[in-house]
C-alpha cells in the first residue's frame, strides 16, 4: 500500500503549523514536510514562524534549515529537496504531511511541475540587454519570433517574464511554452488536500500580534546576525515580508515604527495573495480554523491507513 500523503494549506498566521503538529502527534508515524520557502533558511527563525526546537524534537520535520541565508533558492531547487524528502518518508512507510503557504512550492511538489532550469549568466546578459534603450522591445520581438505562443501570454513591458522566457529558450533550445500550463491543471495525484479558510479580520489581528511578539523575542537581533554572517542575505532571503521592511530600517532608510507598520501591511497583503492562489484549486477541502484542520487531517490519515 502506498504511504498516504496529506497537504494542509492556508494563508500565513492561519494556524496551520500548529494544527499539523497536533495531528501528526495524534496519529503517529507521520513526518512533516514544510512547504515554505523561507523556513529552508538557517537563521531565519522568528520571522518565518519556524517550528521550535522542542517541536522538531517531537516529530521529524523536512526542508527546514537546508540552506544558508546567503544562498539563492529557486522553485526547481526546492522541488528537488521536496522530492528527495518524500521518497525517504515513503521508504520508511510513514505518512507525509505537507504544510505551507508558499503556493508555487506546494504545487511543485504535489503536481511534480516541469520546471525549466536557470542560468545566472544568461539571465544577467538578458537583463543588461533589457536595460538599454529599446532593449526590452527588442527582446520581446526576439521572443515573438522564437515562441509566438509564449509571447502572446506575456505583457511586452513585463521585463521579468520576457527575460525568463528567453533565458529558458537559450538554455534548453526549446520553446518556453513547451513547458506547459501545469499551473492551470488540477489533476488528482492521490494527495488529500485540506485548507484553512481565510478570515480577513482574524488574520489581520493575528499577523500584527505575532509580529510584535517576534520583535519582543529579538527579531531585529536575528536580522543583525544574518547580515553579519559570511555572504549576508541572498536576494530571495531579503525579499521576505517582514525582513525586507526591517532591513530598510537597519540600512537607515526607514524609522523603526514605520518599518514595523509596513512589515505588518506587507504580511497582510501576502496573506490575501496566498488565499487567492489556493482558493482556485478545486481539490482543496476547506475547513474553518486550526481545530477543524487537525480533526480533518486525523480522519483522513486514519482512513488512508486502514484502507
Amino acid at each position: 500500500m502506498t504511504a498516504p500523503v496529506v497537504a494542509l494549506v492556508g494563508a500565513t498566521a492561519s494556524g496551520k503549523s500548529t494544527a499539523a503538529h497536533r495531528a501528526a502527534l495524534e496519529v503517529g508515524n507521520v513526518e512533516i514536510v514544510a512547504l515554505d520557502a523561507l523556513t529552508a533558511y538557517r537563521g531565519m527563525d522568528l520571522g518565518t514562524a519556524k517550528p521550535t526546537t522542542a517541536e522538531r524534537a517531537e516529530l521529524p520535520y523536512h526542508l527546514i534549515d537546508v540552506l544558508d541565508a546567503s544562498e539563492e533558492l529557486s522553485v526547481r531547487r526546492y522541488q528537488f529537496f521536496g522530492t528527495e524528502a518524500m521518497a525517504g518518508i515513503a521508504a520508511r512507510g510513514h505518512a507525509a504531511l505537507l504544510v505551507g503557504g508558499s503556493g508555487l512550492y506546494h504545487r511543485a511538489i504535489v503536481d511534480a511541475l516541469r520546471i525549466p532550469p536557470h542560468d545566472d549568466a544568461v539571465r544577467h546578459e538578458l537583463v543588461a540587454a533589457a536595460s538599454r534603450p529599446g532593449g526590452l522591445a527588442a527582446l520581446y520581438a526576439e521572443l515573438a519570433a522564437l515562441d509566438a505562443l509564449a509571447a502572446s501570454r506575456i505583457e511586452p513591458r513585463n521585463e521579468r517574464r520576457v527575460v525568463r522566457a528567453l533565458e529558458v529558450i537559450r538554455i534548453t533550445a526549446l520553446p518556453f511554452s513547451s513547458f506547459g500550463d501545469g499551473l492551470n491543471r488540477y489533476e488528482d495525484h492521490g494527495v488529500d488536500q485540506i485548507g484553512i479558510r481565510f478570515d480577513p479580520e482574524r488574520a489581520d489581528a493575528a499577523i500584527a500580534t505575532r509580529f510584535h511578539e517576534w520583535l519582543g523575542l529579538g527579531l531585529l537581533d536575528e536580522l543583525h546576525g544574518l547580515l553579519a554572517a559570511p555572504g549576508g542575505l541572498s536576494r530571495t532571503a531579503r525579499q521576505a515580508a517582514g525582513y525586507r521592511q526591517l532591513l530598510e530600517h537597519l540600512e537607515g532608510a526607514t524609522p523603526l515604527d514605520d518599518a514595523v507598520d509596513q512589515a505588518i501591511a506587507a504580511t497582510r497583503r501576502l496573506a490575501r495573495r496566498q488565499w487567492r492562489w489556493f482558493r482556485r484549486d478545486p481539490r482543496i477541502r476547506w475547513v474553518d480554523g486550526p481545530d477543524e484542520a487537525t480533526s480533518a487531517i486525523v480522519k483522513v490519515l486514519a482512513a488512508r491507513s486502514s484502507g
